[in-house]
């Protein structure tokens, strides 16, 4: 493979093109996975029977009064498995249940001519429970000791030691939420069975390849008898890399038995009620500074809610570990992680994948250390920005560190953060009643994924004879606009214009063994594999021109759908006439391309090692205005510089770095799971099941003056066509927002205060805050930090 950063001239990449299938979007015309029902004849849909207990056995299940309902054709079961009943990877998330983990756990499924016969019938069936003690909240599962997986630490230097000797010395706790992915489509599949016995699922999933692995699984048949496409997704967010597995493999299952497709597309509620969240999290801390306000150690223990089962819970604690640092150098570090296992959905991936629940426990660090130090928070998180040639405190080198003070002094001045900061205190001496605040934070995340033989894809690269190319890929689309830069890597390594590129779904019989689109990692490798697949093929069409013009195929070029040779400037090939040519020749016009991503390693035993490829910077500036008397606050304004690398798609990134701030603040404000934590029937019942109980950011929650700039002169080497990931990094900007909430709170109290401010931040929580500061005390509970004299 020639230099994966290197562009050729006038490439397609870089340029701002639309995504590929906005119209279709906007005119309703684009069809998702639950639209390709009316092209089946006699679907069956599919209806769960979700049980009203957070922890139960299940002691008796009669599906025959569901048969009698009109309409009812089956009632599947545990008993009607003929491979694994279990839809996961780690065999612990039965697909029958015969114990009931949460409230709203399916324990069987009814199939029926219409939705509504479904439904009736599972109302039908009758189902006798014992209940049990449940678990609801993550400090029940502490005091009992329900833990579940692996319980990693990540160490380096002496924490203790460190801790004794500082000149400053603070601990503290901190509890917060998780969220719900609340994509547009929910989750949907439609399964199929041919002539053959051959499997045919249509998901909406980000990892085809793991869903075809537990349909077959469930199934008792190998993975060549099932194939999984998926068309497209309204939405992922991670809620769709490991969650779909089992309600395809119900649609399958359903499908074998039957003889007829089988459709299962849960409603808004049972979307909620049975996928997994991001994780909440508890934190218990304790930092040292010393008189510099640097920071000396960092000593916690973080503890995730994983839910009933373990999902994808550990490599998501590993990779709070590995980001609890975020942009900050600190010498001594002991960070303990352990999974708590609670009566509720199983928690799962979500955009940042613990990232940012990470980086959201140091950011809460130094900003209730700052007053404490007499510092300002955005000069004491400058101060600890790591530096070239330091290293991680599980062993990565931080390459480009130079970039953090560069992204961080661009977005200072795009901002006009002095000027601003003098008005604000200006406003604020003239409201007693509102108070403005502007705040600085920045966001150092690694792309790859932790689990290192995911960090590989496959491509498939067909060009016909009238010169137009079909690529198929691994990675799958969930609005992302990562089909519309595989079209663009396509178009520049072929050296044709983008329009005579198309690009087909995502199918396991096309691409097989491909890891999820998750971790930030799509573009970078899929664009890996794509672009291989490309050049085999420019590769073999060289050495048919070369002949043609009398060159070496070294100097043959590809560009805008001619090809030429160096130094050519009135003689060219047709991109369409070469390829024609070169089928008369009986050469190959297709290839497979592939792509493992170097330079990797990990010990998730020791918690060491170079598990990320790179580290993506960014750094955002954002200004709040609360109300003292109800906690209700405005974004005012939010700058953002963001290090992608040489852009594969501006104007994609753009959209990108928006939506993925909008989704973060909405996360740290808005967004608040609960669920009943009473002794009644209803414990463990999920009360926030819809968007009228669950809040959503949307435009009146955006900042009223948004800002986004793209780093300049940021190429990535290694990386495909020198570009960054974009998915997931740009969430954590909006830390900037609740840093500066939390500066407006201590504003209406006396200077030095520490604010404790909840997480979400919704207005309640800004409210207690704000009276709490009034009161000249230190907000909240748990005990906010405090100095320990040494």
């Amino acid at each position: 493979m020639k230099s994966l950063a290197d562009r050729p001239v006038d490439p397609a990449v870089g340029v701002p093109v639309a995504h590929e299938h906005a119209a279709l979007h906007v005119t309703g015309t684009a069809l998702y996975t639950d639209d390709l029902l009316v092209r089946s004849q006699d679907v069956l849909h599919a209806w769960p029977v979700q049980a009203p207990h957070a922890h139960a056995l299940v002691t008796a299940l009669d599906p025959a009064p569901a048969l009698r309902v009109p309409g009812v054709v089956r009632v599947l079961t545990a008993e009607d498995v003929p491979g694994v009943n279990d839809a996961g990877t780690k065999h612990d998330e039965p697909l029958f249940p015969r114990e009931v983990m949460f409230h709203g756990h399916a324990v069987c499924w009814v199939l029926g001519e219409s939705l509504e016969a479904a439904r009736l019938g599972a109302e039908a069936v009758e189902v006798a429970y014992e209940p049990l003690p449940a678990l609801v909240t993550l400090a029940e599962a502490v005091e009992a000791g329900s833990f579940q997986g692996m319980a990693p630490t990540v160490r380096r230097g002496d924490a203790e030691a460190a801790l004794a000797a500082a000149a400053h010395r603070f601990e503290g706790e901190f509890s917060f939420g998780g969220q719900e992915h609340f994509y547009l489509e929910t989750h949907a599949s439609l399964a199929t069975v041919d002539e053959g016995g051959q499997v045919f699922v249509q998901c909406s999933t980000q990892h085809p390849t793991e869903t075809q692995e537990i349909v077959a699984h469930v199934l008792g048949l190998h993975s060549h008898e099932v194939t999984v496409q998926c068309l497209r997704m309204g939405g992922g967010f991670g809620g769709k890399e490991m969650q779909p597995h089992g309600w395809a493999a119900v649609a399958a299952l359903g499908a074998v038995l039957t003889g007829r497709p089988v459709r299962v597309r849960l409603t808004r509620t049972q979307d909620i009620t049975l996928s997994g969240k991001r994780h909440p999290y508890h934190a218990r801390w304790e930092a040292a500074f010393d008189d510099g306000g640097r920071l000396q150690a960092l000593r916690a223990t973080v503890t995730s809610d994983g839910g009933w089962s373990l999902d994808l819970s550990e490599p998501v604690l590993a990779r709070t570990l590995c980001h609890i640092d975020n942009a900050y150098w600190i010498p001594n570090v002991e960070v303990h992680g352990r999974i708590a296992r609670t009566h509720k959905t199983s928690q799962t991936a979500f955009r940042g994948f613990g990232g940012p629940q990470g980086m959201l426990i140091i950011e809460d660090v130094l900003g209730r250390c700052a007053p404490l130090l007499g510092l300002d928070p955005a000069e004491l998180r400058q101060r600890n920005f790591y530096a070239p040639g330091q290293t991680t405190p599980y062993g990565q080198p931080v390459r480009h560190a130079e970039r953090l003070r560069a992204v961080w002094q661009q977005v200072l001045d795009r901002a006009d953060v002095d000027r601003r900061r003098a008005g604000i205190d200006a406003f604020n001496a003239a409201h007693p009643d509102t108070r403005r605040a502007l705040a600085v934070t920045p966001v150092k995340f690694g792309i790859s994924f932790n689990f290192t033989a995911f960090n590989q894809a496959g491509a498939l690269v067909h060009v016909y004879k009238d010169g137009s190319v079909l690529i198929n890929h691994g990675g799958t689309e969930m609005g992302q606009g990562l089909h519309t830069k595989m079209r663009q890597v396509a178009a520049t390594a072929l050296g044709v214009p983008l329009e005579v590129v198309r690009l087909a779904p995502t199918r396991t019989d096309k691409v097989p063994n491909t890891s999820a689109t998750a971790a930030s990692s799509g573009a970078d490798l899929n664009g890996g594999a794509v672009k291989n697949a490309c050049e085999q093929i420019r590769d073999r069409l060289a050495e048919v021109a070369a002949r043609k013009l009398n060159i070496h195929p070294d100097d043959v070029r590809f560009a805008g759908g001619t090809v030429t040779g160096i130094g050519f400037h009135d003689a060219g090939i047709p991109f369409a006439d070469l390829v024609r040519d070169a089928y008369f020749q009986r050469v190959s016009l297709w290839a497979a391309g592939y792509y493992r991503t170097e330079g990797l390693h990990w010990d998730s035993s020791r918690m060491q090692g170079e598990p990320f490829k790179y580290f993506s910077y960014g750094a955002s500036v954002s200004e709040v205005e609360v109300d003292g008397f109800t906690g209700a606050y405005r974004v005012l304004r939010t700058d953002i510089v963001h290090d992608v690398g040489d852009s594969l798609s501006p104007l994609i990134d753009v959209g990108q770095i928006e939506g993925g701030f909008v989704q973060g603040l909405g996360w740290l404000t808005l967004e608040d799971l609960r669920w009943d934590e009473s002794d009644g029937p209803a414990r463990g019942r999920l009360t926030t099941q819809a968007a009228s109980t669950y809040k959503l950011p949307s435009f009146s929650e955006m900042p009223e003056e948004f800002h986004v700039h793209l780093f300049e002169r940021a190429t990535e080497s290694g990386v495909v066509y020198g570009s960054k990931a974009v998915g997931e990094p740009p969430l954590m900007l909006a830390f900037s927002v609740r840093e500066a909430l939390r500066e407006a709170v201590a504003s209406f109290g006396p200077a030095g205060r520490s604010v404790d401010l909840a997480s979400p931040a919704t207005p309640e929580a800004v409210f207690w805050a704000v009276q709490a500061a009034r009161a000249g005390a230190e907000a909240g509970t748990p005990a906010p930090a405090r100095v320990a004299t040494v």
